[in-house]
C-alpha cells in the first residue's frame, strides 16, 4: 500500500474523530476533539496493521478495540449520589462519542471511507439536532455544566 494511501487513511480517521471531538469540546466535556481524534487514528492504525498482516484476524482486533473502548468509555462516566432525589450519571452520551470514534476509525482502517464519513456526518447530526427535539419535548438540555442533562 503506497505510503501517501497510508497517511491520507489515517489523518481521515483523525479528522473525523476530531469532528466528533469538537461537539463535545464545545459543550464541556471531559473527553474532546484530542480524545476522540486519537480513538478514531489509533482504530484505524490497529484496523491497518492486522489487515496487512492476516485479513482473517481484523476481526478478533475489532472486538479487542470495542472491548477496550468499553473501558475508556466507563472512565469517562460519573455517578453522583444524591442525598435527596434519584442518582445522577454523567456523561453517557460522550463515552457514547468516544465508541463512535473506535467505530468511524475502525471503518478508516479497513478502507471503507464512504462509511466513515456518513457515520461521522450523521453522528454530528444526532449530536446537534437530537438535543434539541430532547429540549422541546423533555425540557432537559445541557449547556456544558453540571447543572444541565446528566445523559449528555
Amino acid at each position: 500500500m503506497p505510503f501517501e494511501y497510508i497517511v491520507l487513511q489515517l489523518f481521515t480517521a483523525a479528522l473525523c474523530g476530531g469532528a466528533i471531538g469538537l461537539n463535545r469540546s464545545m459543550h464541556g466535556k471531559p473527553a474532546g476533539m484530542r480524545v476522540h481524534g486519537l480513538v478514531a487514528l489509533g482504530s484505524a492504525l490497529l484496523m491497518m496493521a492486522a489487515t496487512a498482516t492476516d485479513a482473517s484476524g481484523a476481526t478478533r482486533v475489532a472486538q479487542g478495540i470495542v472491548t477496550g473502548i468499553g473501558f475508556l468509555g466507563a472512565g469517562i462516566i460519573l455517578h453522583r449520589l444524591r442525598e435527596s432525589g434519584p442518582d445522577q450519571v454523567f456523561h453517557l452520551a460522550t463515552a457514547t462519542t468516544v465508541w463512535l470514534a473506535a467505530a468511524i476509525g475502525i471503518a478508516c482502517g479497513v478502507g471503507q471511507w464512504m462509511m466513515a464519513i456518513a457515520g461521522t456526518l450523521i453522528g454530528l447530526l444526532v449530536l446537534v439536532v437530537f438535543i434539541r427535539i430532547d429540549s422541546f419535548f423533555f425540557g432537559r438540555f445541557s449547556n456544558g455544566d453540571d447543572n444541565g442533562d446528566p445523559l449528555s
